[in-house]
């Protein structure tokens, strides 16, 4: 049984190792400020997300994980499609469309998200 076990546990830790995105595709050196209004979410893992509808595009913006969102307090209720949000971090270098986000204001609350 054992012998059975261990193939599977590495299979899904190499599962999810593939499914988890390094930090470098996003341009650091690039900061950017979105404000818009929350289109979609998802507080899900590896990291939750919001599509950001601003006046110029929506974004796909990368928040943190489902965990460290609520140890921080932004619960999956803040993140409500129609809700206001302003989101601050740095665009996907070969993705024009979305970005990691660094922090989250939803009403008069920020949360630090790295």
């Amino acid at each position: 049984m054992k012998r059975l076990a261990l193939p599977a546990l590495f299979t899904v830790i190499a599962t999810h190792a593939f499914a988890h995105h390094g930090w470098s595709e996003y341009d650091a050196n690039q900061p950017l400020q979105l404000n818009g209004t929350i289109q979609e979410s998802g507080y899900v893992h590896p990291h939750g997300f919001v599509r950001l509808k601003t006046e110029n595009k929506t974004w796909l913006v990368v928040l943190a994980p489902p965990t460290r969102m609520e140890n921080r307090g932004l619960s999956k209720e803040m993140l409500v499609p129609g809700g206001k949000a302003t989101v601050v971090g740095y665009p996907n270098r070969d993705k024009p469309e979305e970005m990691r986000a660094e922090r989250i204001v939803i009403g008069d609350k920020t949360t630090e998200l790295r």
